[in-house]
């Protein structure tokens, strides 16, 4: 496979992800993907500005929400997001840690 066709399937990928997460699983809480994964929305979203800063591009946290969630972060919450048990929080600041703190 040459790398276009790579890139290619690669973006691909990408966007189905971001559809399965955006459309056919918006009930998904990102806690639980943060405490099952490691990642969640924010953090695909944060790679995405990551990427186009280092392409030179500027863009904000909130515009790259906008693009990977289809509306701002408010609208977002405001549809899907519900309440985190105590439980999932204590989880979650472990996985916070563990992946997002964590020292490269």
């Amino acid at each position: 496979m040459n790398s276009q066709t790579q890139i290619e399937l690669e973006a691909a990928a990408f966007r189905r992800l971001r559809q399965h997460l955006m459309v056919d699983r918006a009930d998904v809480q990102n806690i639980d993907l943060m405490n099952l994964a490691g990642f969640c929305r924010n953090c695909l979203s944060r790679w995405y500005q990551e990427a186009s800063l280092a392409k030179g591009i500027e863009m904000s946290k909130d515009e790259a929400r906008q693009l990977f969630y289809g509306m701002t972060m408010d609208e977002w919450k405001s549809q899907y997001q519900t309440e985190a048990s105590p439980e999932q929080q204590d989880t979650f600041r472990n996985a916070f840690s563990e992946n997002v703190n964590r020292k490269s």
